[in-house]
């Protein structure tokens, strides 16, 4: 398989591979878009809110915003965001606070809501993580591929939680796991744990004489 890379942007990667098929590069493209774990808020509580704007309205638009998720972020865990505005002014991304210094809105500039003069919202977002598979709001990305001169071309576009090189990397990791649940469920051994075990029962090493005995060998050899 070589692979050539054509383009690369901030969240979007274009390469030519050769000698892959379509239906693998098609199971990257799913694993990619529906497996691969990124933070995204998932429960807002709302302590006031004067806004002319719905809860469950401001709460939508939160869900979308993507959320900068750092690599092997420890499942389970929770990042709290919070705001705190007064009116007239735009309550933008930036101006949520984050309990996790690792971890923040991914674009600074997406507006939240407008308040006009009094207005005032105060609330906290608890971000988890999911995957694509449970909600949209925690798709990683869009992957496409084409088939050119017998050639596969892939394009690989982030929604910022994390570059694309990322999401194909963790894609990869996910089918590699899932290959590995299947062979030991038949009774076969993955096989970076059979080279493993190849390994450990090698013939351990012969010690060296030590330094007395091989000078002893020396002095009789003279």
């Amino acid at each position: 398989m070589e692979l050539t890379l054509d383009k690369k942007h901030e969240n979007r990667v274009e390469f030519v591979v050769d000698g892959m098929s379509t239906g693998f590069a098609n199971a990257i493209r799913r694993y990619a878009m529906n497996r691969v774990p990124v933070l995204a808020m998932d429960a807002v509580t709302f302590y006031d809110n004067t806004t002319s704007m719905w809860d469950e309205y401001i709460a939508h638009r939160l869900g979308l915003m993507p959320v900068f998720t750092p690599e092997d972020f420890p499942k389970g865990s929770e990042v709290v965001f919070s705001v705190d505005e007064t009116g007239p002014k735009v309550v933008y991304s930036k101006d949520f606070k984050s309990s996790d210094k690792e971890v923040k809105i991914a674009q600074d500039d997406i507006v939240v809501v407008t308040l006009g003069p009094g207005q005032h919202v105060r609330l906290e977002a608890k971000a988890r993580l999911g995957t694509g598979n449970e909600h949209a709001k925690y798709q990683a990305g869009l992957v496409s591929y084409g088939v050119e001169q017998g050639k596969l071309r892939m394009i690989v576009e982030s929604f910022y939680h994390m570059p694309p090189s990322r999401i194909l990397l963790k894609s990869c990791e996910e089918i590699e796991s899932d290959i590995s649940v299947i062979l030991e469920a038949l009774g076969e051994k993955p096989a970076k744990k059979a080279k493993k075990e190849k390994k450990e029962k090698k013939e351990p090493v012969k010690k060296k004489a030590p330094a007395k005995k091989e000078k002893a060998k020396k002095e009789e050899k003279e």
